[in-house]
């Protein structure tokens, strides 16, 4: 085990939860959340959804397996900093090449060990999420504090400028014989949703956040898919506006973020929850048959559906945990949206099904 110099996790009112480094000795300073995953550490860590987060791992062993290229979810790690309970140096994994320390290592992100996680989990339930730090300097706690207090909090943040494509690209991997054209708007898409596509046999082009709606509408897609993402939906304005002018015009498909700013652009409200909902083991109800799925989550914002009550919007999935939000249709047009992700990626595969609805969506609609 090599040297792990001493580390602090430092939150917002003060408390200090110590530790040792096992990534890199920056400092960095993000929102404080917890994801409750028992695996998939990798694919959580190179969410974009992530972004200016510092996730906090329930399950105690962390690394065990490694980490391997071809799991990342972008270009590499996109969380603000890492905290575990115990991690582990030794991977047992035929396909690993390298350990988490030294993944985090290499791409400077902060992680922290040694910590009692599901203490500092009760408190994130209790008190809710929090601006944070992990650092290993030595300055005094209030110095360390004043910086923490100026980092912006996430209400109000549009972090999809931070995240999304800076041009245009064609996803190619797997391809299929049966073609769709689909066009992805990327507010921090996962790789795994570019690949459920095009394992359901469409060629998807990627367009920045920014894209007119008159741009996408040119090509003559045959449906559009709305990418998660990271930080508060309302300011993300622009993403709206496109939205309104592409609704009835092909089939669309908003997961996680991209169902929030359906809901803002449908004319509903979101809203901050305390804690959020991050791990692996969500269980959400369809209304339309009764089943339950268990699934993959990863918000810090819901659709307030009593906003939507008015409007021509018939709600489809709802968290059986606390009853907030998690799909919904339009009644006349050809919109389907789910704030979980179906994915995975990890998670269960309860929620394949839904891109395969996509599939007869955009069929019928074309028909």
């Amino acid at each position: 085990m090599p040297h792990m110099p001493a580390a602090r996790l430092i939150l917002e009112d003060g408390s200090v939860y110590e530790g040792q480094s096992f990534g890199s000795t920056a400092t960095s300073i993000g929102e404080v959340v917890f994801n409750t995953s028992l695996t998939g550490y990798q694919e959580i860590a190179t969410d974009p959804s992530y972004r200016f987060q510092i996730v906090i791992m329930t399950y105690p062993h962390i690394g065990n397996y490694g980490v391997e290229q071809l799991v990342d979810q972008s270009a590499g790690p996109q969380v603000a900093g890492f905290v575990v309970r115990d991690v582990i140096e030794e991977p047992s994994n035929a396909r690993s090449e390298q350990t988490l320390g030294e993944y985090f290592d290499r791409t400077k992100i902060a992680a922290i060990s040694g910590v009692d996680t599901r203490a500092l989990t009760r408190k994130i339930r209790n008190e809710g999420a929090m601006r944070g730090m992990i650092t290993t300097e030595e300055r005094s706690l209030d110095e360390l504090m004043a910086q923490i207090r100026q980092a912006p909090s996430m209400s109000g943040l549009d972090l999809v400028t931070h995240v999304s494509t800076p041009r245009s690209y064609s996803f190619e991997e797997n391809p299929a014989t049966s073609r769709r054209r689909v066009a992805m708007v990327d507010f921090g898409v996962k790789r795994d949703i570019l690949r459920q596509l095009a394992q359901h046999g469409c060629d998807v082009t990627v367009y920045p956040a920014r894209t007119p709606a008159e741009e996408i509408l040119a090509q003559r897609f045959d449906g559009l898919m709305l990418s998660n993402g990271p930080g508060d939906p309302e300011p993300v304005t622009y993403a709206q506006e496109n939205i309104r002018k592409l609704i009835g015009k092909l089939p669309i498909f908003g997961i996680c973020l991209g169902h929030q700013l359906l809901g803002l652009a449908l004319g509903g409200r979101t809203y901050k929850l305390k804690f959020g909902h991050r791990g692996g083991n969500h269980p959400v109800k369809d209304l339309r048959t009764g089943r339950v799925e268990i699934t993959a989550q990863n918000h810090g914002f819901a659709v307030d559906p009593e906003s939507l009550a008015e409007k021509d919007v018939e709600f489809t999935h709802i968290n059986l945990n606390d009853q907030t939000l998690e799909g919904f249709r339009h009644r006349r047009e050809p919109v389907l949206a789910v704030q979980y992700h179906p994915e995975a990626a990890p998670g269960p595969h309860d929620s394949f099904y839904l891109f395969t609805d996509f599939m007869k969506m955009i069929d019928e609609f074309g028909a």
